[in-house]
């Protein structure tokens, strides 16, 4: 029986600790969004799960009562046994939850799991009375055994970061005749990026971080991997959860030309406050990193934006979607929007102008272009050359697709992240389209205090837009659900509902062929092969 045991628990060891070590990664081993995590209704789950709740109570019978011992082994034997079935389904299905491979993740695994081995031996020396009690003491503390570990090492995986970080500033050195243009802000900063480099890719030979390559290590990575003599761009998008991590890319970039594509309450709570956000993605560390004949552009229909062109007395210029909040150098006349595409005219001061063609979703996008094309321009395109370039921008550049589902459903797929803004924008496009329309979405996280209501003005938008709306998840429900019936959502119309299957029933009995709906934001995966397979 206690080769049964053994056998079992460490089975559910080598399961548990990936799964934690995935969450760790997923969070890029920031404590804060580690923290943050665990204030949401599904990181509460995890804590404080029935299993965990029922293991604890396994561990008081086997310490409380020495008649009850027997008994208790059994019932772990059988957790664990039915903890196994869950493990291999989960390997069956390809759902099971580990972290992607890496060098850090390949030595953290390395050690969690000698130590549990260690463990393990250690354990095997016990009388068999004891040994059961350790195991189980083991597994309810492994989330905390492994981010000790985790934290442990993060010292030396921040020498090793630093050392990557300095030989891609040396590496940069070397390169005397590249511009470097740095993109930061809480929004629009991907796709800001893809159209710029589409766009300066017909004249010149430019480079730029991949999706999903915005941390620090990220941006060094493409500088020692991918930067090559013939390049004459390096487009870097920076992002950030902590003041002064901006500062320290730009440290290493060296940008000549910085651009805030817009700032709102996303990651509030990781930054602590509106300060020390308005530092790093609001800009204020990209414009202090520029030099003197550098150029801070911004976006000037936000109002952050506005403040840091305000205040700064670098080099700026400004562009705009709404002309009348500044006196942009670049702005948009005759926007209009159809379900494939977006046209616009663009003018300038000097009085050029010239229409704008790009197969895009959403009037949203128009922003990012004017920004895209107010640099195209700033280093010697003309408009007529950026317009032609604009024509090859594809779909998924914006970061939102439109799919042909299943029963003849418009699929709108915008789930490679959610924030407030993009929100507000990705429903604004849904209401291009004609018969029902449904947004499915989790609750927005990291906001701060403001979160909830936040979660209000956008149930208030949803009631304007949708016909129907699934919420995923249940931190911010209660608040999201009242400000939609507040602005006239019939209650029955809006649902919280997790399981995929559940939410593709849902959608197939309330939809059409024609209907259109809208999965923002990080729904599963599972979902969208549902709808569009």
């Amino acid at each position: 029986m206690f080769v049964l045991l053994n056998t079992l628990w460490f089975v559910w060891m080598l399961k548990y600790v990936l799964f934690w070590l995935y969450l760790w990664q997923l969070k890029e081993y920031h404590v804060g969004r580690l923290f943050d995590h665990f204030t949401t209704h599904k990181g509460k789950k995890i804590l404080f799960s029935y299993e965990q709740i029922f293991k604890i109570l396994i561990l008081i019978s086997f310490l409380s009562d020495s008649n009850l011992f027997s008994a208790s082994l059994v019932v772990l034997i059988l957790v664990y046994f039915v903890e196994l079935l869950i493990f291999l389904r989960g390997i069956y299905l390809k759902s099971f939850k580990k972290p992607v491979i890496t060098l850090k993740t390949i030595f953290l695994t390395a050690v969690s799991f000698a130590v549990v081995i260690l463990f393990l031996v250690w354990t095997l020396k016990l009388v068999d009375t004891a040994q059961p009690v350790w195991l189980l003491a083991f597994d309810i503390l492994t989330p905390l055994i492994i981010s000790v570990i985790v934290l442990l090492f993060q010292p030396f995986f921040v020498l090793l970061r630093n050392n990557t970080l300095a030989k891609a500033g040396e590496k940069l050195k070397k390169y005397k005749n590249l511009k470097v243009i740095a993109i930061t802000g809480s929004y629009g900063k991907t796709s800001t990026k893809e159209f710029l480099t589409t766009i300066l890719s017909k004249k010149f030979k430019v480079l730029s971080t991949k999706a999903h390559q915005n941390a620090e290590i990220g941006v060094a990575k493409c500088i020692l991997e991918d930067l090559k003599p013939e390049h004459q761009i390096f487009i870097a998008e920076v992002g950030a959860y902590n003041k002064g991590k901006v500062k320290e890319v730009c440290n290493m970039l060296k940008p000549k030309i910085g651009i805030v594509t817009g700032v709102n309450q996303q990651h509030m709570s990781l930054f602590g406050s509106l300060e020390n956000l308005l530092s790093a993605e609001g800009g204020g560390e990209l414009a202090d990193a520029l030099p003197k004949d550098g150029l801070l552009i911004v976006n000037g229909d936000n109002k952050y934006c506005l403040d840091l062109y305000r205040n700064t007395h670098k080099n700026k210029k400004a562009y705009s979607v709404n002309k009348g909040k500044i006196n942009s150098d670049i702005w948009a006349d005759s926007v209009t929007a159809s379900k494939d595409s977006i046209s616009f005219i663009a003018l300038d001061k000097t009085g050029q102008m010239a229409h704008f063609y790009v197969r895009v979703l959403g009037k949203h996008n128009v922003q990012n272009l004017l920004g895209a094309i107010l640099i195209a321009k700033e280093l010697g395109m003309s408009f007529g050359e950026i317009a032609e370039a604009c024509k090859e921008i594809k779909q998924d550049q914006a970061g939102m697709i439109l799919k042909q589902g299943n029963h003849g459903l418009e699929v709108i797929d915008s789930s490679y992240s959610a924030n407030p803004d993009g929100v507000f924008a990705d429903l604004d496009y849904l209401n291009v389209f004609g018969g029902k329309k449904v947004v499915v979405m989790p609750c927005l996280i990291e906001l701060g205090e403001k979160s909830g209501e936040i979660h209000e003005k956008i149930g208030k938008k949803i009631a304007q837009v949708c016909d129907l709306a699934i919420i995923t998840s249940k931190d911010k429900f209660a608040e999201l659900k009242k400000g939609a019936i507040d602005a006239g959502m019939p209650e029955k119309n809006i649902k919280l509902i997790e399981p995929p299957h559940e939410i593709y029933s849902a959608i197939t009995l309330f939809c059409k062929s024609g209907d259109a709906f809208l999965l923002e934001g990080r729904v599963p995966k599972e979902l969208i092969n549902l709808l569009t397979k």
